[in-house]
This record gives C-alpha cells, structure tokens and sequence, in this order.
C-alpha cells in the first residue's frame, strides 16, 4: 500500500535538482503534488509529465517563494487544484560563494530571502491549510551548517537558520500536530552544481575526500529520506535535523 495515499504535498523548487526527485517519489507513494517553480517553467512541466506518466497526480505552479504575494498564489491553488495540504517540503534555495571582502548587500538579501524568508512564508501559509489532522513540514538544510568551509558565510547562515527555525517551529506547532524535521544533505550532484562547475573542480575532490562513503550523494539519496518524514513512519519525530550527507560532517 502506498504510504502516501490520499495525501497533498507541495514541493518548493521541484523543478530541479532534490526537489524534482522529491516531488517524484512523494507521487510514487501516491501523493498529489504541487510542483513549484520560480523560472523554470519547462523543467517543472517535464516533471509533472513524468508523475502523470506512471499514475500520479501533479501540477505545476509557479511562484517566487521570496515575495508573500507569490506564495498567497502558490498556496491558493494547491487549494484549487486539491483541496487541502498535508505535506510541505521547503526545498527552493539559491546559493553564491564568496569570501569576505566580496559579499554585498545584494548576495546577502537574495540568499536570505529564498533560503530562510521563502521557507518562513511558505510555512505560515501552510499553516493555514493544513487541516486538524496537522501536518509535515520538510525543510531541506545543508552540512555546510556544521562544516563551515572559507567563503561560505552568508550560504552557511542561511542554513544555520534553517536549523534554528526547524527547531523553533517544531516547539510552536507541535500543539497542531504539524511536525517540521529538516533534512540536511551534503554535496548533492545537481544541475546547478553542473552549472557551477563543482563537478571535477579540487572545490568537490576536498569534500569527495573527507566523505566517509566516497562520493557525491544523487537526488535519489535524498528523496526516500523526505518520503519516510512525509509519512507516519516519522510520526513521533519532529524538531529533528537529519544529516544525509554520506558521513561527511
């Protein structure tokens, strides 16, 4: 029996990367998704063409998760489309690295306000959707939190936030039985690690070497992770930082 029956989940920045793969496997265990996208139109109709290619049930919505008016929308038509949430993964994160004397407000405020106000907003409206049962929240955080490699500091920040209100939110919405866990992977092989030229650079050799599992993790290391918090088998957990990183730390 699928472990997601009958459930809504709404996945931020599923077009790509971890958000895609979670989005599939949160279908492949038979629940509806909302897949959301900032830019990405066509990558995030591809996935929802793949879910309905083996059964399942998914749209695609777009939404800047940054701007309160987009996440109004984004929430309003998981309303229209499905009626009700039982599941948000807050995965949409941006990233830029750069070393001290380099950072600028601009860098600061567009890695904030994705990473650390998208995921705030994001939840509040879910809030309101969820229904009496509760609900899961599932913030997806990073190990840079806890390696806080040189140049790095206003990426670590934001996920050193990201663990600090997954734990704040546990404690305020117990009481709703709305549960929040964060899954925090190590390097993960994207399409913006691609784009950012990480695969081969001695940037990705360094953490390959200091992982104990020998290698880069895949979206598909991440995604049964998210379903196992999404579903009851994780219904006494919450407040919890799970490190997916294959022993890097």
């Amino acid at each position: 029996m699928n472990k997601l029956a009958n459930k809504v989940a709404l996945v931020t920045g599923a077009s790509k990367g971890i958000g895609a793969g979670i989005a599939k496997s949160l279908a492949a265990e038979g629940a509806s998704v909302v897949v959301n996208y900032a830019s990405s139109k066509k990558d995030a109709e591809r996935v929802v063409a793949e879910i309905k290619s083996q059964g399942g049930k998914a749209v695609a919505v777009q939404g800047d998760v940054s701007k309160a008016s987009d996440v109004r929308h984004l929430f309003a038509e998981t309303k229209r489309a499905f009626g009700k949430l039982d599941i948000l993964v807050n995965n949409a994160g941006v990233y830029s690295f750069a070393p001290l004397a380099e950072i600028t407000e601009d860098q600061f405020h567009r890695q904030f306000n994705t990473n650390v106000l998208g995921l705030l907003l994001a939840t509040q409206e879910a809030e309101k959707l969820f229904g009496p049962e509760g609900g899961s929240v599932i913030n997806i955080g990073s190990t840079i939190s806890r390696i806080t490699p040189p140049a790095t500091a206003v990426y670590t920040a934001t996920k050193g936030a990201v663990d600090a209100v997954t734990h704040v939110l546990a404690k305020e919405l117990g009481p709703r039985k709305i549960r929040v866990n964060s899954i925090n992977p190590g390097v993960v092989e994207t399409e913006g690690v691609h784009t950012a030229g990480f695969i081969g650079s001695d940037f990705l050799k360094h953490f390959e070497a200091q992982t104990p599992l020998g290698r880069i993790g895949q979206p598909a290391d991440i995604a049964p992770i998210a379903v196992f918090l999404a579903s009851t088998d994780s219904g006494w957990m919450t407040g919890e930082t799970l490190l997916a990183s294959g022993g890097l730390r």
